[in-house]
């Protein structure tokens, strides 16, 4: 039996007084406790609540999101050990969006047509989400998609589980700027995740008077790094990296063979945690930094008890990252969503989960009605020789989500991803 405890810290009060401010005490205090109690009783497995988790099993994608398949499959068994949703069993359904962002849409609309579930929690890149929205708009359904993300996006069809711009990009450039240098140099995939954040980040670091010495861009999967030879040309204070996936790997690699290292001219990533670093290889990035809201380091006891059940579950040898976290609590969203309307149709549980808040490992966190994403915390840590982090910096408090940024209306940033999508081929990605 997975033990599953809600404890209300210090912190914990802190960031309850600030949502609060959101959402109320009502609903801060709605059903906090009725997913978090061990009741033994007889599930209705012959009319399942099914819910499709959709990631890239296979491909660049899968170093990243294999992981948050685990993490999401925890969620639901804690759940069914605890009696289950409306006394019935979660079924999940999953399927393998293979790295490739068509794929997703393919099999989003199977999961909502054949399999008929009630929820999807899925996606990483920004690529795979946005060709999935048509889909989930058509049959107005709802994903739950936990991963940071540039923003200047949305959805009433979407719950947005990971950061915004201003909860991960944003205070991350103010905190380099003041404590790492003020000569940048941008590296990232290229697909409209990295080409939209960078972009942001270039606004933030000109407005506080720093320079840009580079920005380059390799498609998904790239095994090639000439680009390093540029950083050694420029000698830049910080490297802000926003590549994904596997890719990752030969660049630090790289880095490290042309002489870079964390000490001299440290990189700050965006899109690599504890999972990562596990399988890249924690003393290659060793000194290097990740800007994020969830660290498997953070000192609460809801955290606590989560990395020992995912441990007890998967062994002693796993990690946790942020994406993994989540993905975790997207599904406690979805869970208090569909008691909260006392049933598992789509509709009332879109409606439902406005409002939503949860305790999380992270910290007590809030779904906003009007954008549907979180208040979150914002931190960022250093990289430590065992992979974990060492946090050097904390909101301490939830920061409301700001999907667009200041830098250009709604309007414009639209436009701007309009001519991203039409330059690509009518794709959210370089095809190469």
């Amino acid at each position: 039996m997975i033990a599953i405890v809600v404890i209300i810290t210090l912190i914990g009060v802190i960031a309850y007084s600030q949502i609060e401010e959101t959402f109320g005490p009502a609903l801060i205090g709605q059903d906090q406790d009725s997913l978090s109690k061990d009741v033994f009783i007889s599930l209705d497995e012959d009319n399942p609540i099914k819910v499709g988790v959709l990631h890239s099993l296979s491909g660049t994608m899968s170093i990243s999101e294999t992981s948050v398949v685990d993490a999401t499959l925890l969620a639901i068994e804690e759940i069914n050990e605890s009696g289950g949703l409306l006394g019935r069993k979660i079924v999940p359904i999953i399927a393998d969006g293979k790295s490739d962002w068509p794929t997703f849409a393919v099999q989003a609309e199977r999961l909502i047509v054949e399999e008929k579930v009630s929820a999807i929690f899925g996606g990483w890149t920004s690529a795979s989400r946005k060709t999935m929205i048509p889909v989930l708009e058509e049959f107005n359904h709802i994903l739950f998609y936990p991963v940071q993300y540039e923003g200047l996006e949305q959805s009433p069809n979407i719950v947005y589980t990971g950061a915004a711009p201003n909860q991960q990009i944003l205070p991350t450039i103010d905190w380099a700027f003041e404590n790492l240098g003020t000569k940048f140099f941008l590296v990232g995939s290229d697909y409209v995740f990295p080409r939209s954040a960078n972009p942001i980040m270039k606004e933030r670091i000109n407005e506080l008077g720093g320079e840009i010495l580079g920005e380059e861009y390799v498609i998904l999967g790239e095994r090639n790094f000439e680009l390093v030879d540029k950083i050694v040309k420029t000698k830049p204070d910080v490297i802000l990296n926003t590549i994904n996936g596997d890719s990752n790997l030969e660049f630090f690699n790289e880095l490290r063979k042309k002489g870079i290292e964390s000490k001299a001219i440290p990189t700050i990533s965006f899109s690599i945690g504890e999972n990562e670093i596990q399988r890249m290889g924690a003393m290659t990035m060793k000194g290097d930094y990740a800007a994020y809201n969830y660290f498997q380091s953070i000192e609460l006891p809801e955290n606590k008890i989560f990395v020992q059940n995912f441990k007890n579950k998967y062994g002693p040898h796993r990690v946790i990252s942020d994406p993994m976290e989540a993905g975790y609590i997207g599904v406690y969203l979805f869970a208090k969503a569909v008691e909260k309307a006392g049933s598992d149709d789509v509709n009332a549980i879109r409606e439902a989960v406005k409002g939503i808040t949860y305790a999380a490992p992270e910290g007590i966190v809030g779904i906003d009605p009007k954008t549907q994403h979180l208040l979150k915390v914002v931190r960022i840590g250093k990289i430590l020789g065992d992979g974990q982090f060492k946090i050097v910096y904390s909101s301490e408090e939830p920061i409301h989500p700001i999907p667009y940024p200041k830098y250009k209306s709604e309007q414009e940033w639209n436009e701007f991803l309009d001519e991203l999508y039409n330059r690509w081929g009518q794709r959210w990605s370089n095809p190469g």
